[in-house]
């Protein structure tokens, strides 16, 4: 499996984002983050609906006369109103939706499919009569009949959008159900796919990429992966995803600004970046137990499948700790000006392990030691 030639991330972080529990960006803020996402390179931003609030409606027509590089979208329902605050605010392109499954066109708007479709058509000509890219997606895909979701999207297409989006809404599918349907539709269809996976059961950047393994060139993503509930995959965690496969699809981003991006969302949310996030946390590139520090000591590729320097990252090895190797020691020894002979940087270790049965560590205290194991 591979994947497609023509890749790009659609960052959400300026709507779905916005859903996150602690979010409420400024315009200010809003600004700062698409100016960030511009320079990193993402080919798409996506915005709040102009039809959300008054200042939406601002900031949308602010953003889309920045000069930015990247196209410039909203999220509007398959309304009217919304296609014409769209168009009248400037967006580039719309992401319209529509509620396909069955527990949500129960209780969201009752619509059979044909009607859904006939809606679709004028909001879609509409659109393109305004010269404005057009996605259509089913949402909730993955709980609507695969059946309903091919009929939909090859009536769409026929409409003329630029492609059609499959929408994980609740973060029910699998990996192997992303692969299956998005491989089924991509077979149905010849306009581009976007796939948005949120998180609620951990599976959001494993089932992107299986939503590019199998056929699909648009992957929304957003900064730390924010968004409603658990969020979705992150544009940090699917970049490093990609680099560990192909690590040339992704030489044409700044990945140097990565840290910067994440820290600056996290400072603007009031949160931590969490221990786990890939690339930016401050954990992603420490290594501690013995056996894997010498050998990243001698061969980084050995424990790290990504290169710290790529995001401008730097690799920790920990010796503060009862679990250190000689290796370790030896290395910090160097970084002293210390030379120390094997002998004496396993007795080091020895004592350092000691020490760290007792107690916590620090690092001025580990200094001290190889300081008097060199006399």
């Amino acid at each position: 499996m591979s994947l497609p030639e023509r890749l790009f991330f659609v960052d959400t972080t300026l709507r779905e984002g916005e859903q996150f529990a602690s979010a409420r960006f400024t315009t200010a803020q809003r600004i700062a983050i698409a100016e960030m996402l511009d320079a990193f390179g993402v080919e798409y931003i996506e915005l709040t609906s102009p039809a959300a609030s008054p200042q939406s409606a601002r900031d949308l027509a602010t953003i889309a006369r920045h000069g930015l590089r990247a196209r410039i979208l909203t999220h509007i329902r398959c309304h009217m109103a919304d296609a014409r605050l769209a168009v009248e605010h400037g967006a580039q392109g719309a992401n319209l939706l529509f509620a396909t499954s069955e527990p949500l066109r129960a209780v969201s708007h009752g619509r059979s499919l044909s009607e859904i479709l006939a809606e679709a058509e004028q909001v879609i000509t509409y659109l393109r009569d305004h010269d404005v890219e057009v996605r259509f997606s089913c949402e909730d895909s993955f709980r609507t009949d695969l059946a309903d979701l091919i009929r939909i999207y090859r009536a769409v297409e026929a409409m003329g959008v630029q492609r059609i989006g499959l929408a994980d809404t609740v973060g029910i599918a699998t990996p192997r159900q992303v692969y299956d349907i998005v491989s089924a539709v991509r077979a149905e269809v010849r306009c581009d796919i976007e796939f948005h996976g949120h998180n609620d059961s951990g599976c959001a950047i494993a089932n992107t990429f299986c939503a590019a393994e199998a056929g699909a060139t648009h992957l929304d993503v957003t900064v730390l992966g924010i968004g409603e509930r658990n969020g979705i995959a992150s544009l940090s965690g699917m970049i490093a995803r990609i680099a560990s496969v192909d690590p040339s699809r992704v030489q044409r981003y700044r990945l140097d600004l990565l840290p910067k991006i994440d820290e600056t969302v996290a400072t603007m949310l009031g949160i931590e970046i969490p221990f786990n996030q890939c690339i930016t946390s401050p954990t992603a590139f420490h290594h501690k137990a013995g056996m894997h520090t010498k050998a990243v000591l001698a061969d980084p590729r050995s424990y790290e499948v990504l290169d710290p320097s790529l995001f401008g990252r730097q690799r920790t090895i920990a010796v503060a700790h009862r679990l250190v190797g000689w290796h370790a020691v030896a290395e910090r020894a160097r970084e002293l000006g210390i030379t120390l002979s094997e002998a004496q940087a396993r007795a080091a270790a020895a004592r350092i392990k000691a020490l760290g049965d007792e107690h916590d560590l620090d690092g001025a205290m580990i200094d001290e030691i190889l300081y008097s194991y060199a006399e």
